[in-house]
């Protein structure tokens, strides 16, 4: 199995978050992870260029905000 790969680009409108199957899976199971109803609002994880993130991605903020 292929290790995670993501990356994260845009402009000041769009945002681009790209990855392979792997990258794809371990996203899905960080989202899943803050979804859990034993976890407070307010829990986030980064994700930056180098850290979680292909080089030269920009930083990432997966946050839970149950006021929306």
């Amino acid at each position: 199995m292929d290790d995670p790969r993501i990356k994260v680009y845009g402009s000041a409108t769009e945002i681009t978050v790209a990855a392979n199957a792997a990258g794809l899976r371990d996203l899905a199971e960080r989202l899943m992870a803050l979804a859990d109803p034993e976890l407070r609002d307010g829990y986030h994880e980064h994700l930056e260029s180098g850290i979680g993130l292909e080089d030269g991605s920009i930083s990432l903020i997966l946050e839970r905000d149950d006021q929306l």
